[in-house]
């Protein structure tokens, strides 16, 4: 369980997504400004990816990213009228609101992630397990032995047309390393 993000951190982040994007709604920023501005409020404000799924949700949207310009969600009822919006927020600030931010590189960005909790209304279906983390781990592992495999083939070929057996031994004790190396790798039939 992770610890709660303090209002403080919440406010201090917002500050900075307001003074570094631009927002398609003109509305997101009086409600982000909004947010800022009332204590109470933000001790229930959450930020979250695949806000769509939660109860109670905005969704935000910079200029620089492609995705809606802004949603909100209340008991999976869906408006992009963020008049609605503010007044559910001013009306219910008691109640949790869950946020998501649209905004390029998002998922890369440190300082959204010191903010991000974790989503507790996505849906079983939508997580990843550590099952699917391995396999793919394993996918990738296994891509990348016969990339190098097929790379290590062509050279041997080569050397085998130029006729240089010294780089043909070269490359055919590299081979044997790369498949020695792969056959102590588990494989998806294992798991």
């Amino acid at each position: 369980m992770q610890a709660p993000v303090s209002v403080k951190d919440k406010k201090k982040f917002l500050q900075w997504f307001l003074n570094n994007y631009q927002l398609k709604k003109r509305e997101s920023v009086w409600i982000l400004n909004y947010l800022i501005n009332h204590h109470e409020i933000l001790e229930n404000v959450h930020f979250v990816h695949d806000a769509k799924f939660c109860l109670r949700s905005v969704i935000i949207t910079s200029q620089c990213s492609k995705e809606v310009p802004f949603r909100f969600y209340k008991n999976h009822l869906v408006t992009t009228d963020a008049e609605k919006a503010f007044h559910d927020i001013r009306l219910n600030q008691h109640e949790s609101l869950y946020i998501q931010l649209n905004f390029n590189k998002s998922n890369q960005n440190h300082k959204y992630a010191a903010v991000l909790e974790e989503n507790p209304f996505v849906p079983d279906e939508y997580l990843i397990t550590q099952q699917d983390k391995e396999n793919a781990s394993i996918l990738l592992e296994h891509s990348l032995f016969e990339f190098q495999r097929k790379r290590i083939l062509e050279k041997i070929d080569q050397s085998l047309d130029d006729q240089d057996r010294e780089e043909f031994n070269t490359l055919v004790r590299e081979l044997r390393i790369l498949e020695a190396k792969m056959l102590s790798q588990p494989s998806l039939q294992e798991q």
